[in-house]
């Protein structure tokens, strides 16, 4: 490589220097793109909670995720200083799309976890509230001194016949505003499921492989370990709040 100075200069002396000035090189982020209307709403909604502590271990914390057959090995690094991983520059943006692979639906709490359900084709309001509202919430939830269910807003989740549903069953709503992942500990979880495949070999080739190996991956996960995702938010919500709006860094 030849400078500007039209000096010939190694790509090793660059990795030297750029460490030298503390700039080693880091996975990006994956975040979502957020508007000025994402970034007020999520504010207000951690403004609302900043004072809950003991609160949050009454949420009941669910959502849907895809696990693919192929994971993304992320393989794309940025050069960073300590404490920059929620630079713009420092972050690549993802958008879902089709892959294949399997949709599951679960949820956590603070002492336990529903099992995961296996979601085959489109998930509408109907097959939520059979498949998994009456199959698996209400049970959870029977067995619960006190809940507060969350969910996002998908539209399958919003529709009239489900908030009747959370009405006659007495359900009480988490607010939820959109792309708000740093404040879902699910995500999270669903992290600690992917790096336990990843560390399967030879990766699912099917489909009922992919998903017995899920399904024993939640299960694996120690309920300690989802206990201190539960202990962290109100750290999360804090961090939103002081970092002006955008991601928490959680």
């Amino acid at each position: 490589m030849e400078s500007v100075t039209h000096h010939s200069v190694s790509a090793r002396t660059i990795r030297r220097r750029l460490q030298q000035s503390g700039l080693t090189t880091r996975r990006s982020l994956l975040g979502l793109p957020l508007t000025q209307n994402h970034r007020s709403l999520h504010r207000q909604w951690c403004d609302e909670r900043r004072m809950w502590a003991a609160e949050w271990n009454e949420v009941v914390f669910t959502d849907e995720s895809r696990i693919c057959l192929q994971y993304h090995d992320r393989r794309i690094r940025v050069r960073r200083h300590r404490g920059d991983m929620m630079l713009k520059s420092c972050v690549i943006h993802r958008h879902s799309g089709p892959a294949l692979g399997i949709m599951v639906w679960g949820s956590i709490g603070y002492h336990s976890r529903t099992p995961l359900v296996r979601i085959a084709g489109t998930l509408n309001s109907q097959r939520y509230i059979s498949e998994v509202l009456e199959s698996v919430v209400l049970p959870y939830l029977q067995g619960l001194a006190t809940a507060i269910f969350q969910q996002d807003n998908a539209r399958p989740h919003v529709t009239r016949i489900v908030q009747m549903f959370f009405v006659n069953h007495k359900i009480e709503l988490l607010p939820w505003t959109s792309r708000s992942p740093d404040v879902l500990p699910i995500e999270n979880m669903w992290s600690m499921v992917a790096q336990r495949l990843t560390q399967i070999t030879p990766p699912a080739s099917t489909a009922d492989q992919l998903w017995q190996r899920v399904e024993a991956a939640w299960s694996a996960v120690p309920q300690e370990h989802i206990q201190s995702l539960f202990e962290s938010l109100p750290r999360c919500v804090a961090a939103v709040i002081s970092n002006n709006d955008v991601y928490s860094g959680y």
